[in-house]
């Protein structure tokens, strides 16, 4: 899929993509080593801003989780972006999401699923990916979620 068709299904999905998240510490928002980009992981930040803070199954219900998790995936789109071209993506390879936890939460498969099903929605097969869903006692800022993808381009 060239990034055109992205682009053009996110504009269907009534989404488009943000502006990059600047880094909160020593790092850089993606990196290209050989034909992958790893972008690293991706607050729900919204114009610069952290939408949501807390736990997951007290705080911060599932499903809304869920949606930070989607904005995470928008991030992570943007980061590739801006590196080389959202047009060369080929496939979503792999995703990791962290999920802050309550004590006995254990729906981070769910939570994660938001950022799953947006990179299946704009790339369709080529956004299935390998994936891991783990719960974390905190995250940076206190998000609720953090996500981070690595894609196959051109």
């Amino acid at each position: 899929m060239s990034g055109a068709p992205a682009r053009d299904k996110l504009a269907e999905l009534g989404l488009k993509l943000p502006a990059v998240v600047a880094p909160l510490a020593s790092y850089v928002p993606a990196v290209q080593s050989g034909n992958h980009v790893y972008v690293s992981g991706q607050l729900p930040i919204v114009d610069g801003q952290l939408v949501a803070t807390g736990k997951v199954g007290a705080d911060v219900a599932p499903e809304r989780a869920a949606e930070l998790a989607r904005q995470c995936a928008l991030n992570a789109l943007a980061a590739v972006d801006s590196l080389v071209g959202l047009e060369r993506i080929v496939k979503v390879v792999k995703v990791v999401g962290f999920v802050a936890s309550a004590e006995g939460f254990t729906g981070q498969p769910g939570v994660i699923n938001g950022a799953s099903e947006l990179f299946g929605a704009v790339f369709g097969e080529a956004g299935r990916h390998a994936r891991s869903a783990v719960g974390v006692a905190e995250l940076p800022l206190g998000a609720p979620v953090e996500v981070e993808a690595i894609f196959e381009v051109s």
